[in-house]
């Protein structure tokens, strides 16, 4: 998925729910901070969202725009309806969320908005969930230069984890990234 896709995405679901704030978690939210990030960080096509102040919207987005949808079939990219405890990012990630302003589109009166995880929050909240990809994904970011390993690592003892896991996350950051240079 590129940025125009999400925001494509993003403007449909505003019109489908009547609602213009969005929060974008799982892969898309680096597309907030780098409009045109590498390929490695572009590999899903969905995204994964909620309206901001109306979550129980999502199962109309799942409904008109989700896998298997004729949007989907159309674009070739989806939209999945998550909810605010999908995250499970650093303590405070909602205080740090990108807006990204979405372009009007032509016969539409919405001007949604795309709340998307800060790179550092989305990069922990992957390697939260643990899965190999989510390494890959974390790898690819840190070799970008797109995150910071000394950041990633005083965000990761605020990650809504079991303390183990959390060590098992900070060594993996340790051999993950070296260090920022001084």
């Amino acid at each position: 998925m590129r940025r125009e896709d999400l925001e494509h995405v993003v403007a449909a679901a505003a019109k489908l729910t009547e609602e213009d704030e969005f929060v974008v978690i799982g892969s898309q939210p680096m597309l907030g901070a780098v409009p045109e990030p590498p390929d490695e960080l572009l590999q899903s096509m969905e995204a994964d969202i909620y309206p901001l102040h109306r979550p129980e919207l999502g199962d109309r987005i799942e409904g008109a725009l989700g896998d298997g949808s004729p949007f989907q079939q159309q674009f070739g990219y989806f939209a999945h309806a998550v909810d605010p405890g999908t995250a499970r990012a650093p303590l405070g990630w909602e205080d740090r969320l990108i807006r990204v302003e979405i372009p009007p589109r032509l016969g539409s009166e919405r001007n949604p908005v795309a709340w998307c995880l800060e790179p550092h929050d989305l990069v922990l909240a992957k390697l939260a969930r643990g899965s190999q990809r989510d390494w890959e994904y974390a790898r690819a970011a840190a070799g970008a230069g797109l995150v910071s390993r000394e950041l990633l690592l005083a965000r990761a003892d605020d990650l809504p984890v079991a303390a183990e896991h959390r060590r098992a996350i900070v060594v993996g950051l340790k051999v993950l990234a070296p260090p920022d240079p001084s």
